[in-house]
């Protein structure tokens, strides 16, 4: 899994194109791709941009934990992979991101991407500027989540 590290603002162009940022793609040197699937997130707006080998490796790890068979899992399913689009890398290293998503976020011409584990998160600006929490905020986050960690679980 590729872990895109940083976060860039870019600007889209009248077409809803933007420039996949140089670090990115050096980042994904060793295993270039150039086909995504774009997805609203589930918890935030903002639009999550997933390489195909990792869309793919996660839709194996939802699939093994849904049954397509059973009412609220299908239901489930079908609003996960509601509104979701391939988009492709072009040669000029741009990516046409499609308007109906764009809107469903209120994108406007300044986007942020934003790397993380696998995937790359696409914010309006404005919205990403917004969600910065205060030090002693993420501190008390962090101690919640990663201070109950023993030492055995930091050495596997």
């Amino acid at each position: 899994m590729i872990t895109f590290i940083g976060d860039y603002t870019c600007k889209l162009d009248d077409k809803g194109r933007v420039l996949l940022p140089s670090a990115f793609i050096r980042q994904m040197a060793h295993g270039k791709q150039d086909r995504f699937v774009l997805k609203k997130d589930i918890f935030e707006k903002c639009l999550v941009m997933y390489p195909m080998d990792e869309w793919e490796r996660q839709n194996s790890i939802l699939l093994s934990h849904t049954n397509p068979y059973n009412r609220e899992h299908n239901k489930f399913l079908r609003e996960y992979f509601k509104n979701t689009a391939e988009i492709t890398l072009d040669s000029n290293n741009r990516l046409l991101l499609p308007r109906r998503l764009l809107d469903d976020i209120n994108a406007d011409k300044e986007i942020v991407l934003a790397g993380q584990p696998g995937k790359i998160e696409i914010w309006p600006r404005s919205t990403y500027d917004a969600i910065e929490s205060g030090s002693d905020e993420f501190a008390s986050l962090a101690e919640k989540i990663m201070g109950n960690i023993s030492n055995k679980d930091k050495n596997e």
